[in-house]
């Protein structure tokens, strides 16, 4: 089957490809013919080698994590699915990939695909919807009337959390470029904020929850528009102790990890405000209840671009750019 691989890491990544063997199944394993797949930050970020101490592929790797397909083959112990249902999955930090013509899912991460999508529009939600469901659930504990702070409003991320944040009650502040304002105004976010014309940290302020999703300042600047008792919830770094203490990585690098975030975790201590970073975590069942917003439309997909398969290597180039509004799919079939 062919499948879009990378064979190192670094500046040189080597992205092409590739006839790999079709996956054989365990168990308790689906095998799903991918009809589309979608890309995320991370993808390009796997490729650099930042996170090569935390997720082992063995290379060269299939990329991708983003899935929607048909069944087609079930192991001896899976009761929930059968060959022909229409799914849809994350199959992230499992060493495998989503950007082949099959892929292995396990049951448990796996979820049937909304009645009302298609293939392209339904694999351009598990990474963003369950990343905006266990940082804003779970880690912030988001409640109706609170104030949630998402920036880059208009991106994969952002257009999914903000309708998320929404549908939970919350009143949402985000940042966009002027041509996308009234974008994320349709999805909902209340507070918007022209970062090409004004400065969020002077603008914002009385939150109690911020979905850290840019890279450099943001977040330390983030601190000053958040309340005492407030949440910190950062997909983009940085790395800290706990998250090496969940994922049962040695001492070094825990200790390594606890530096990178000693700056931040002290300045949110001092403002009685908590500090994570989060990695999402695959799972069929909060997919399952994520699909239920989406059949009453209450959270619909956002797609930039479609791909066909021959171009997933642009596809990754393109959402490099950071200039997307919304998701970045690839379509197989």
């Amino acid at each position: 089957m062919k499948a879009l691989t990378f064979k190192r890491y670094g500046k040189s990544p080597e992205i092409g490809f590739a006839d790999v063997p079709r996956p054989t199944l365990k168990a308790d394993e689906l095998l799903v013919q991918v009809h589309a797949a979608s890309v995320n930050p991370v993808d390009n970020m796997i490729l650099t080698g930042i996170f090569k101490p935390v997720l082992h592929f063995q290379l060269p790797a299939t990329l991708g994590s983003d899935l929607a397909g048909v069944v087609t083959e079930v192991g001896s112990r899976v009761t929930r699915f059968k060959p022909g249902d229409a799914v849809f999955a994350n199959i992230f930090d499992l060493g495998t990939g989503a950007i082949a013509d099959f892929a292995v899912v396990p049951e448990s991460l796996a979820a049937l695909k909304p009645a009302n999508l298609d293939f392209v529009q339904a694999a351009s939600i598990p990474m963003v919807g369950l990343t905006s469901w266990q940082a804003l659930k779970e880690r912030a504990n988001l409640r109706a009337g609170q104030k949630v702070f998402i920036p880059a409003g208009s991106g994969g991320i952002g257009t999914f959390a903000i309708q998320l944040a929404k549908h939970l009650g919350a009143k949402v502040g985000t940042t966009t470029s002027t041509g996308n304002v009234e974008l994320v105004r349709s999805l909902g976010a209340d507070e918007v904020v022209d970062y090409k014309k004004q400065e969020f940290e002077k603008v914002l302020h009385g939150y109690d929850a911020v979905l850290g999703t840019v890279k450099g300042d943001a977040i330390e600047k983030s601190l000053g528009i958040l309340k005492p008792g407030s949440t910190i919830v950062s997909l983009v770094g940085p790395l800290d102790a706990a998250f090496a203490r969940a994922r049962r990585l040695n001492f070094v690098l825990t200790f390594v990890f606890g530096l990178m975030s000693r700056k931040i975790m002290r300045l949110a201590k001092k403002r009685d405000i908590t500090y994570s970073f989060l990695f999402a975590r695959p799972d069929g069942a909060q997919l399952t209840e994520i699909s239920k917003l989406l059949e009453t439309e209450r959270i619909q997909p956002v797609i930039d671009k479609v791909f066909p398969f021959e171009q997933a290597k642009d596809a990754l180039a393109y959402l490099a750019q950071g200039h997307a509004k919304g998701k970045v799919v690839i379509k197989m079939c």
